[in-house]
């Protein structure tokens, strides 16, 4: 603990965070960044739909499956060495993206990249929790909201603007001097925040975590690829995923040294903050993927004028992620958190009644309403519920969360896209002419609208969750961490 405390001192906070950060936008830019590229690579590459998806789904499966193990790789490896490996994987899978020619050695450079973020995303939040004490880290975290909201709602759109001027080519160049940049940051002021106690590595719980996470989000994902809840790709990978998932959380309540220290959900405000975040990413994910739809598909949009015209909620939800840490500092969550939710439902309940002849600006508005909302009960959520955990549990906490965030993602447009699939061919099944441009428009909107009726009930339901948030008092997490330890020491005894 001495150890702990001297290092504190010597750290530079300012270029620290700046390291960390500059690789979380990063990171976050380039989960979506190619999203608008994907249809001219399948005529590049002349590949199909199904396919070219694999550069989204193989990004978010690498994710899914290293965060869970981050708790244990920031535990047991230096900070720094942690941090310069995920800035090299990083760099690397960029250069092998942008020099690729082929779809096999994009997809590799998309694998390698994920790799990077994997290991830096989770870094990113313990850091925080380490360095900064819990009066402040309201603030801290608001910082660390504003760069990872903000990167993935600009992340479309700047990518459009390199793919129109130059080629999809320069979504891979452009970040590189950006990571040596944090790299050279990180090789200077990053000094080692791992704990004392180095965890022994145990290959059958990475195993089932690896199984466990991953099957969660390859079956969710392929879900969500029109591949239907039926098809076998989704039916094995979601049951090996449920299967490992209970034998890993078994696995790690007989060990002495867990790799994911699953009695973290024993603190009740850390649960109701996992609670919370996944029905708010549920929400978020599914309204990301089912606007543009509607606004292209109904509204005859184009993809870069829909980006355009959801990009003020995107804006607004990483500009109010800074305000709400101050808030969250001063107030605690309930003043966040409880509004947050009633800016939500309303939103998703004015999108059940979409159409054709809804004016765009109300679709800016209620858009930006509900980002509003989001980052009013994510980031609150989330830091209230890691303050109530004692120090030794940050890493766990991080980790669990950023799963959680990821794992949401997957679930939350998965079942978007089977409600609007599923309505849209109820509807033409019911109708005459279905072959018709205007009845296939019609049984789109008609899709959309039951998808965001499913949204309003998750948003009800974290309404009224939200009504028991309680703030975590400064100091109870110094207790606890002294009763963790009193306890840790109790249970291996009991374990030996």
């Amino acid at each position: 603990m001495q150890s702990s405390q001297a290092n504190r001192k010597q750290i530079k906070v300012i270029p620290l965070m700046m390291s960390l950060l500059i690789c979380g936008f990063m990171g976050m830019f380039s989960e979506t960044a190619l999203n608008i590229a994907l249809r001219g690579l399948m005529i590049e590459f002349q590949i199909s739909a199904s396919t070219v998806q694999w550069l989204t789904t193989s990004y978010l499966l690498v994710l899914g499956i290293l965060i869970p193990i981050s708790g244990l790789l920031i535990k047991r490896f230096p900070t720094r060495n942690l941090f310069i490996t995920g800035v090299c994987f990083s760099v690397i899978g960029l250069f092998i993206a942008a020099t690729s020619s082929s779809f096999v050695i994009l997809l590799i450079g998309r694998i390698v990249q994920a790799t990077g973020t994997g290991l830096i995303t989770p870094l990113l939040f313990n850091t925080v929790l380490v360095i900064f004490p819990i009066q402040k880290r309201g603030t801290a975290m608001g910082i660390v909201g504003l760069v990872l909201m903000f990167a993935p709602a600009i992340g479309p759109m700047i990518s459009g603007f390199i793919i129109q001027q130059l080629d999809w080519h320069w979504i891979f160049w452009i970040p590189i001097p950006f990571y040596l940049l944090a790299l050279a940051l990180g090789i200077v002021y990053l000094i080692d925040l791992s704990t004392d106690r180095k965890p022994n590595i145990d290959m059958l719980s990475i195993i089932f975590s690896t199984m466990g996470f991953g099957g969660l989000v390859f079956g969710f994902s392929r879900a969500g690829e029109n591949e239907g809840w039926t098809s076998l790709t989704v039916l094995i990978p979601l049951v090996v995923g449920v299967t490992s998932l209970i034998l890993f959380v078994i696995r790690q309540l007989s060990l002495k040294e867990p790799i994911l220290n699953v009695r973290v959900f024993t603190y009740p405000m850390f649960r109701m903050g996992i609670g919370l975040t996944v029905l708010s990413n549920m929400i978020i994910f599914s309204s990301t993927l089912l606007l543009p739809m509607f606004m292209q598909g109904a509204l005859g949009f184009t993809s870069a004028e829909a980006g355009l015209y959801l990009l003020a909620g995107g804006v607004c939800n990483g500009i109010m992620a800074l305000l709400n840490g101050r808030i969250f500092d001063k107030y605690g969550p309930r003043r966040l958190v409880i509004p947050g939710f009633v800016l939500a439902t309303i939103s998703v309940i004015v999108f059940t009644n979409l159409s054709t002849t809804i004016n765009p600006v109300i679709i800016i508005i209620f858009h930006t309403l509900l980002m509003v909302g989001m980052s009013m009960t994510t980031t609150p959520s989330q830091t209230n519920g890691l303050n109530q955990l004692p120090r030794s549990m940050y890493p766990d906490g991080s980790a669990i969360v950023n799963t959680t965030i990821q794992t949401c993602g997957a679930i939350g447009t998965a079942i978007g896209v089977s409600i609007l699939n599923a309505s849209q061919r109820t509807y033409l099944d019911q109708a005459n002419h279905s072959s018709s441009p205007e009845v296939q428009i019609e049984a789109l909107v008609s899709g959309v609208q039951h998808a965001y009726i499913f949204a309003s009930i998750v948003a009800v339901i974290g309404l009224i969750c939200s009504l028991f948030i309680k703030r975590v008092i400064v100091g109870d997490a110094e207790k606890r961490d002294k009763q963790e330890k009193g306890n840790y020491s109790l249970e291996s005894d009991r374990v030996s």
